[in-house]
């Protein structure tokens, strides 16, 4: 067995684990290992296949903390555009604009069933349910029953595999924060430019070749400085000297074993794995298996001719789709696709479980399914699909059920108060369903407070814009230096 000695040991290369090593550089020694053999990002990192670019998920580049946004420049400050957000609802084979535009909307549901969006919604604003638990007692309160069967049950479902009164009110809460219907109906009939409505921008950030290009950017400077970062690296086992003060973690790097000696270990692993790989043993491990995650493949599919879209994603809402969502990767970025040729790549997007029926299909068989599902959307040409590419992403998901809250709060009560250099950051680190922003701004505290040696920042307490405690006034930078596509494409 191979022995490295390190003060700090970073697990995980994502947004979290880079942000960590990029803000220690000339501070702290560190070592940062990833799982990936291949790419540094985790789930923000960009997949390249002959001479296409396509993400896991799609990622706008976009912050209220202006913290991160000088982050974002700092790390690639040549190479980031402004791209226009431009997304639609597809459902029962009509399309919405998102956000909703009422009297499109009007037209497309009917008369009739308009009327009841509306009256369900005066029920629920005047009759409030005083006890919401679930992700359907939430959105019912919120829009209206109507509102919530038309646009948010199916998708929902599809994406978590279970039913929306199985899932926390915590991710209705977290991830439609700030959305309200009256200020939805402004923004749409007057072009409000409500900075306050995160799920309503209407421009993000974008690095010209997808958010894998500035996570290698970070990688780079990081190496640069003369620190290492070792691909193809799992680690397996955490073991803390309470004598020595020091944790010993074994991990395999390219296939050999190694044992790493260091005083901090900041972990973007996910949770459950690493209460479960402690030595010695927590007595929450009962907790951790309760724990459970979302899987996602995408299938980027290769077109023989040019798309004439505009849309980022299209929203799959139909029932008899199985996919959950449409990517369209030249509107993230012309650079994403072939520039020699007229084509277009596009990405279907499904939620499973790692080891079900769909996960375990092969390339083929993922491929006639998806084919089947964009004939029934109606808008790609499929006897001029060329090429595929299938790409699975374990993990993808934290899941919000009714355990979740109580199994991380006893998880993080026994952790940090047993092992205070153990600092659990970014999405699968906190079981957070949260964006890149909130991941790398949990590094951020973490980070600040190693240095200044105390308790003072609480990850914990960042919430889904990546704000930090009493950080109320939007922090949004002037974007008008991005608004001009870079002339020379490199």
């Amino acid at each position: 067995m191979k022995n490295l000695q390190t003060e700090i040991l970073i697990v995980g290369a994502g947004p979290s684990g880079l942000t960590a090593g990029f803000k220690l550089i000339d501070k702290k020694e560190f070592v940062i290992i990833e799982k990936s053999p291949n790419y540094v990002g985790g789930i923000s990192r960009t997949e390249k296949y002959k001479n296409f670019k396509f993400d896991i998920g799609g990622h706008r580049f976009f912050s209220k903390s202006k913290e991160i946004n000088k982050l974002w420049d700092q790390i690639l400050p040549h190479d980031i555009i402004l791209r226009k957000r431009s997304s639609r609802i597809l459902f029962k084979n009509k399309f919405y604009s998102y956000p909703l535009k009422p009297f499109q909307a009007l037209l497309n549901l009917g008369l009739i069933e308009s009327i009841l969006v509306v009256l369900s919604y005066i029920k629920a604003k005047t009759i409030k349910n005083k006890n919401i638990n679930s992700y359907q007692d939430w959105v019912i309160d919120k829009f209206g029953k109507r509102l919530f069967e038309n646009f948010f049950e199916t998708y929902t479902e599809k994406v978590w595999g279970m039913k929306c009164n199985e899932i926390s009110s915590d991710w209705a809460a977290q991830r439609i924060k700030g959305l309200d219907l009256k200020k939805l109906i402004i923004n749409s009939l007057f072009k409000k430019k409500d900075k306050k409505i995160k799920t309503l921008i209407g421009e993000f950030k974008y690095p010209r070749k997808g958010p894998g290009m500035l996570w290698e950017a970070a990688k780079d400077k990081i190496i640069e400085n003369d620190k290492k970062i070792f691909m193809n690296a799992d680690a397996y086992e955490y073991e803390y000297s309470d004598k020595h003060k020091v944790w010993k973690v074994k991990c395999k790097i390219n296939n050999e074993d190694y044992e790493i000696t260091c005083k901090q270990i900041i972990n973007s692993a996910p949770l459950k794995e690493v209460v479960n790989n402690i030595k010695p043993s927590l007595k929450i491990k009962d907790d951790a298996k309760l724990l459970k995650y979302r899987d996602f493949i995408t299938v980027a599919v290769i077109l023989d001719y040019k798309l004439d879209i505009e849309d980022n994603w299209i929203y799959l809402h139909d029932p008899d789709i199985k996919a959950g969502r449409l990517q369209n990767f030249a509107s993230w970025s012309p650079e994403m696709i072939d520039q020699s040729r007229e084509c277009a790549c596009i990405g279907l997007e499904y939620f499973c479980n790692e080891g079900d029926n769909f996960w375990s299909s092969n390339d083929d068989e993922i491929l006639k399914i998806a084919t089947k599902d964009l004939e029934k959307i109606s808008i790609i040409d499929t006897n001029k699909i060329s090429d595929f590419k299938v790409v699975r992403q374990e993990k993808a998901y934290p899941v919000y059920d009714e355990n979740y809250k109580n199994s991380v709060s006893n998880i993080i009560n026994e952790l940090t108060s047993k092992y205070e250099t153990m600092h659990m950051v970014g999405r699968n680190g906190m079981h957070k369903y949260n964006n890149q922003d909130h991941a790398m701004m949990s590094s951020i505290l973490t980070v600040k407070n190693i240095l200044n040696n105390n308790k003072e920042n609480d990850p914990w307490m960042i919430n889904i814009d990546a704000e930090y405690h009493e950080e109320k006034k939007d922090q949004i930078e002037a974007l008008k230096s991005l608004r001009e596509y870079p002339k020379k494409i490199s």
